[in-house]
């Protein structure tokens, strides 16, 4: 059966504008990593861990890294340069504790979803440290809450300042980061695919273990010279 091929013209006639260019997507930058080995087995529960006990470890080591590679560019992040927190075509909104919707500018929004993850994070009824301590009910819910936010701000790094990250010669660190973050939430379910389709080419990417890097060639044996029977003597009359 035939397919038909879908057309890039909008019914009005006109053409949509053409995706942007993302650099990060390229294979000289993708490539970048700071470990090559599978990161899942850095997420798997191990078997004498309580599994909130590895939700909160995780969580909170995640917050602190996302959040140190945010300070990283965060002066290139500014009211003027990013008016809105956004990444692909998607703007985020920052939804306050009575459920109001304000749109607010990326340093904002990121300043937002710090504050609360600190918040949460350091909070001992929520992720408590002490031995025999029991985690609330609601524990799930606030950790996919932590990821889902922090998700947005790893997006708007690659989304609008991956170009100030390279130049830092961050990307390494910026993909692993990511892509750790990835495995982990896939892992244990803790975001909606829904929300991290946007980024779904770069997870297909860097999620997938870096090959191993080619062998060197092995190097030329040297010419051996004639033996002194192979050689060709001229003698003397």
């Amino acid at each position: 059966m035939e397919r038909r091929r879908k057309s890039k013209t909008k019914p009005n006639g006109k053409k949509p504008p053409p995706e942007e260019k993302k650099q990060y997507l390229e294979l000289e930058y993708t490539k970048i990593r700071v470990v090559d080995f599978d990161l899942k087995e850095l997420v798997v529960l191990p078997r004498e861990i309580d599994l909130n006990e590895w939700l909160a470890s995780n969580t909170t080591t995640f917050f602190n890294l996302i959040n140190l590679q945010y300070s990283t560019i965060s002066e290139f992040c500014t009211g003027d340069t990013c008016q809105a927190m956004n990444a692909c075509n998607t703007i985020y909104y920052w939804y306050d504790e009575r459920g109001k919707k304000t749109k607010c500018t990326a340093p904002q929004y990121v300043d937002f979803v710090m504050s609360l993850c600190q918040k949460l994070v350091t909070d001992e009824e929520i992720f408590p440290t002490k031995y025999g301590k029991e985690f609330p009910n609601s524990f799930e819910s606030l950790v996919k809450k932590i990821c889902r936010y922090l998700f947005h701000v790893l997006a708007h790094l690659y989304w609008a300042h991956f170009k100030e990250t390279v130049a830092l010669e961050l990307q390494g660190h910026l993909n692993t980061l990511y892509a750790h973050f990835i495995v982990f939430v896939r892992e244990f379910n803790l975001v909606d695919p829904k929300e991290t389709c946007i980024m779904d080419d770069l997870s297909e990417v860097l999620c997938t273990p870096a090959p191993p890097p080619a062998p060197a060639p092995a190097p030329s044996a040297p010419a051996s010279a004639p033996s002194p029977s192979s050689q060709n003597h001229v003698t003397e009359r």
